[in-house]
């Protein structure tokens, strides 16, 4: 097995959206709750244990949310306040280790192979981490701890919730075979299903296929599948994540049956993006329109300018340019607007694989 020398840790806040609503409402602790979708075009955008116990999950639409679990109550989202605990937690991650990578605001990896603390063991940093997150902001965390990302990754999730997983370097490879496929990340419900099909349950039966068996089912993720399931999975942890794009969209009450209509819409979602453009300080080249139909089939239009712009009235331009493409075939429920090809992003060079000996403290 290859890999870089590393002591990885992936910590998971446990429902944090639905957590933060219960610790600053204790009316609500305990019961079945949903962060969003309380409206008939809702979304959930995350859901508390009790209420998971009845099938909601994140990205569930409000009506089957209500419809699995009748007594569920809905709030409003207040990212400013989820933003605030978050910046907490992130502070304590540096208090052990520069290298963290926030992956959204309830999730992080770090690295703390050389950490400030001096401590050579992951696995109780890791304890102490999350322990120092539950008395500083009253919230529980999850956390895996491995050799590399992926594996973290996996392991965080096997806990949960207020729980921690180590994955030792002589047991990746036990760990990983006798994981069902549908657990290995970056293997969604499609895939799995595909997998299925192909004889492909666990970790072992993923190992037992060729590089090239996998490249001819699965494309470039092939070559992704054969080495994550040996352990091999190089991506060092990266602290300052580069934007590739940034958008807004809005779901609408009622659908939208006129351009007319559209455009006024299209103005609002411009301003609120040339705001969050402004405050990054970015600029892009290219101006992406996302339509989503009344039946839920959904469209992007994209145009590459030769120029950077972050201009609200260049970006509209652009954007109704690309609405008068072709007529919209049915009403229309979500409308939603990004920029890429950002004038952030910088090639990196890719990072060779390094084999060495796994046997150290962990």
């Amino acid at each position: 097995m290859e890999s870089t020398q590393r002591k990885i840790i992936h910590v998971d806040m446990d429902a944090f959206y639905a957590s933060v609503e219960q610790l600053d409402n204790p009316e609500l602790r305990g019961k079945a709750l949903a962060v969003g979708g309380g409206s008939s075009r809702g979304v959930v955008s995350a859901a508390s244990y009790e209420a998971r116990k009845f099938g909601v999950r994140s990205a569930m639409s409000g009506f089957l949310a209500k419809k699995r679990c009748p007594h569920l109550i809905f709030v409003k989202p207040r990212f400013e306040r989820y933003t605030e605990i978050s910046k907490k937690i992130r502070s304590i991650f540096f208090e052990y280790t520069d290298l963290v990578e926030p992956l959204s605001l309830d999730e992080a990896y770090l690295d703390v192979t050389k950490n400030k603390k001096g401590n050579p063991s992951a696995t109780l940093i890791a304890t102490e981490i999350r322990r120092r997150i539950l008395e500083e902001t009253g919230l529980t965390a999850s956390a895996g701890i491995s050799i590399n990302k992926f594996i973290a990754k996996v392991a965080s999730d096997y806990n949960k919730p207020n729980g921690q997983k180590t994955v030792n370097p002589e047991e990746v490879l036990p760990f990983l075979e006798e994981l069902p496929i549908g657990k290995f990340y970056g293997v969604g419900k499609v895939t799995t299903e595909k997998m299925y099909q192909l004889g492909i349950f666990t970790g072992k039966d993923l190992k037992e296929k060729t590089e090239a068996y996998l490249t001819e089912h699965f494309g470039k993720s092939g070559s992704y599948y054969y080495n994550v399931v040996r352990g091999i999975h190089n991506s060092e942890v990266k602290p300052h994540r580069i934007a590739k794009s940034v958008g807004t969209e809005h779901t609408f009450f009622e659908n939208l049956v006129s351009e007319v209509f559209m455009l006024e819409k299209l103005e609002d979602i411009a301003n609120e993006l040339e705001r969050r453009i402004k405050k990054k300080n970015i600029s892009g080249k290219t101006v992406t329109l996302k339509i989503k139909y009344s039946d839920f089939i959904q469209q992007t239009r994209s145009k590459t300018l030769p120029y950077f712009i972050s201009d609200k009235s260049l970006i509209l331009d652009t954007v109704k340019e690309l609405l008068f493409q072709e007529k919209p075939k049915e009403s229309v429920r979500l409308l939603g607007i990004s920029l890429s090809n950002l004038n952030t992003e910088v090639k990196q060079g890719e990072q060779k694989a390094v084999a060495v000996q796994l046997k150290f403290e962990f």
